[in-house]
């Protein structure tokens, strides 16, 4: 679920899961968005955009004034499973509305459930705008483009600056290396660890599983297989496991009064997020503001140059529209044209997934509590173009409940991580099973 805190503060990939999804699926709209669509006979083509993020009613209003034929008018949703809920039970009582802001695991879902229509033939061409691995997230890994993405969230390694050079500390560049200075830094003061391991948001995993090469869901014609406890993710699942059963780090989870504190005073040195972690650091430990710097994410291969995502959003279009072209040529311009996401920025607190929107404008200063860092979305940039894609599959919530159940026992109990991983694993296996979905072994 993309939470408030995962927007910055200023100042499936398989391929052929297109396929299995969209057995006799397809979206009736085939002509192209390259112009202004006119209005109809009854007046201007009347969109409806179901969204949470704040300020996007501002936006829409620009593209209003532009577009007289095409007016947006934007319904403010609770955001994830309650806004997935909702458009898939509007959909098939006809209802959705024309557009909707969808995380990006959701996709799988949605189109599962035929809810989201194919607009590859009016927005296909927008591909060159994103990092390749967000693109694929909007694709499923086929031909068909199901949405544009709108925001993403790669992850990034912050630390304190202070501590770091007080405990000779170096800034880790391998997960090797990321082990060492948890040891050395415990041992030096066991009142004080690296970080922690957080049970309750399993997005942090899922993007770290990314970074290490999972494929979570993946497909062979029309039947499914889960893999989430392959061997990438065991990987990673045996490195944080240690570490927690070592004490080097510790095992309490994030977005607690008792984490604030640790980050505020110092008990907690560093943490992997992603970009729109300054929003968070700026309320949970405020008086440390131009102590912390953001480097890349620690690799697995010394040399290598790739990064995982937490959060992030999109805009499809539905099925139900009964104006998918003048809704696909919205959200293309929503999403890409320099105007439109200086404002997403400005208004709705993102960071754009449109690649040349990363820098300049709104994101040409450091955020005010890295202002110790004048460089941030520049290097934060560079970061963002090596995200992995991601492999979702059409029950993310499951899995993610499972994750929190299993792993929150295992970082409580300080036991094995690969049987927690087993247990999620064998838990998103059963669901699809009961689901009806055709899975592999």
């Amino acid at each position: 679920m993309l939470t408030m805190h995962r927007r910055i503060a200023l100042g499936l990939t398989a391929a052929g899961v297109a396929t299995a999804l969209l057995a006799g699926c397809s979206s009736s709209s085939t002509s192209s968005s390259g112009a202004t669509a006119p209005a109809t006979a009854s007046g201007p083509v009347k969109l409806t955009y179901w969204a949470w993020a704040p300020g996007l009613d501002q936006v829409a209003a620009i593209w209003n004034k532009s577009h007289p034929n095409i007016q947006v008018t934007v319904e403010k949703q609770a955001s994830g499973d309650d806004l997935l809920t909702k458009v898939i039970t509007a959909a098939k009582a006809g209802g959705a509305p024309d557009l909707v802001q969808a995380e990006y695991q959701a996709l799988p879902t949605l189109v599962s459930n035929n809810v989201l229509a194919d607009i590859s033939k009016q927005d296909g061409s927008a591909s060159s705008k994103f990092a390749a691995g967000i693109w694929k997230q909007v694709t499923l890994g086929g031909n068909a483009v199901y949405a544009i993405p709108q925001d993403s969230g790669p992850l990034m390694f912050f630390y304190r600056k202070d501590l770091f050079a007080k405990y000779g500390l170096t800034v880790p560049t391998t997960w090797d290396q990321f082990a060492a200075d948890a040891a050395k830094l415990h041992t030096a003061d066991a009142t004080k660890h690296l970080t922690t391991f957080s049970s309750n948001d399993a997005g942090l995993f899922a993007g770290l599983a990314q970074q290490a090469g999972a494929s979570w869901w993946t497909t062979s014609g029309d039947t499914w297989k889960v893999g989430i406890n392959d061997a990438a993710t065991q990987k990673v699942a045996t490195f944080w496991g240690n570490l927690v059963k070592n004490g080097t780090i510790d095992n309490q989870p994030m977005y607690t009064p008792a984490w604030s504190k640790a980050l505020a005073d110092g008990s907690q040195i560093a943490w992997v997020s992603a970009v729109w972690a300054p929003g968070v650091l700026s309320s949970s430990a405020p008086a440390t503001k131009g102590k912390w710097a953001m480097a890349p994410l620690p690799q697995w291969t010394a040399g290598a140059n790739v990064t995982g995502s937490w959060g992030g959003s999109s805009t499809a279009v539905t099925n139900n529209s009964k104006h998918q072209d003048a809704a696909a040529q919205f959200a293309l311009w929503l999403n890409t044209d320099p105007t439109a996401v200086a404002a997403l920025v400005k208004d709705s607190y993102v960071y754009p997934a449109a690649s040349d929107a990363q820098t300049g404008g709104a994101l040409a200063t450091a955020p005010d509590f890295f202002s110790n860092q004048p460089d941030f979305y520049t290097t934060a940039a560079k970061i963002a173009a090596t995200t992995a894609p991601a492999a979702w599959g059409p029950n993310v919530n499951v899995a993610y409940s499972a994750f929190k159940d299993a792993f929150g026992k295992a970082a409580q109990n300080k036991s094995d991580f690969v049987a927690a991983l087993n247990s999620m694993d064998q838990a998103t296996l059963a669901d699809m099973q009961k689901q009806g979905f055709k899975v592999a072994g």
